[in-house]
């Protein structure tokens, strides 16, 4: 793993290939490697970049007075952007979408485009009842380490509360282990993931920072999970529509992460959106 200095603390990544930048996002309790399925299907000619956010799996606690808040860790995406001198980046969100709202905060000039897979949108934050139940635990002393254990049990996490409405398919235990063992070793993980588990989630700014994609002029592929239960079904065309330059296209049978559900679909669509001509 590679290695960036931010503001906020260090930030781990992942990097293969070469070729314009495809940088790769993910969700609270989860790594990079929520991507291993689909990045050998990938086009070649491209530069795949994973970062490693400070959203609870990550195994470098950022700096004591670092700004986590969910405005913060949308500075974090900024800053490694920067940090890496990227240019012309295709940012791919799933599952956390406080990417979505570098636009609204004038942070999106090194984002040409954007693969938007089912995340948060509009005031779908924190999304569903595994959400709720995560803005929970973090305010519950030892909360978020019994909330860590539970997911380490197969059936458990299996849960509509736990990973049930993320996956359609069990989530392989070797990977739900990794994502959970830096939490469960260090405190200074669970500071970071309580920060942004205590933002205000203020409906009508979260609303109005979403629909500030409106601004967005580069081309985007909203691809949703229709059959997911966390992630509304009629956000996905939403978004689409606002978008100037947003097209939407559908990965059936998938939930949250159709990256683990459907890696071959994930790949192909997000490979023709690279591939093929612009909007323009």
């Amino acid at each position: 793993m590679r290695t960036a200095e931010l503001p906020a603390g260090v930030v781990e990544y992942g990097e293969s290939g070469s070729g314009p930048p495809v940088v790769l996002l993910h969700g609270l309790l989860m790594n990079h490697t929520v991507w291993d399925r689909v990045l050998p299907l990938l086009p070649e000619g491209f530069t795949y970049v994973r970062p490693v956010l400070p959203l609870g799996a990550h195994r470098r606690p950022m700096k004591p007075d670092a700004d986590l808040t969910l405005r913060g860790q949308v500075r974090v995406v900024a800053d490694f952007l920067d940090a890496l001198g990227l240019e012309d980046v295709t940012l791919v969100h799933s599952d956390w979408g406080g990417g979505l709202f570098l636009t609204a905060y004038g942070h999106d000039r090194r984002v040409a485009r954007q693969v938007v897979l089912p995340c948060e949108a509009f005031d779908n934050f924190p999304p569903g009842l595994p959400g709720k139940m995560v803005g929970i635990a973090a305010r519950m002393p030892g909360g978020l380490q019994f909330a860590c254990r539970q997911l380490r049990v197969g059936w458990l996490r299996r849960l509509p509360p736990l990973f049930g409405q993320l996956a359609r398919h069990p989530i392989p235990d070797d990977l739900v282990r990794a994502w959970t063992e830096p939490l469960l070793r260090d405190p200074g993980i669970r500071r970071d993931l309580r920060a942004y588990c205590l933002s205000t989630f203020d409906k009508p700014e979260l609303i109005r920072a979403t629909e500030a994609l409106r601004g967005f002029k580069g081309d985007t592929l909203v691809l949703w999970s229709p059959d997911n239960r966390m992630m509304p079904p009629q956000h996905g065309p939403r978004l689409a529509e606002l978008l100037p330059a947003g097209r939407y296209a559908e990965v059936p049978g998938a939930y949250v992460l159709s990256m683990l559900d459907a890696p071959e679909t994930v790949a192909h669509e997000i490979g023709r959106f690279l591939t093929g001509p612009s909007a323009e």
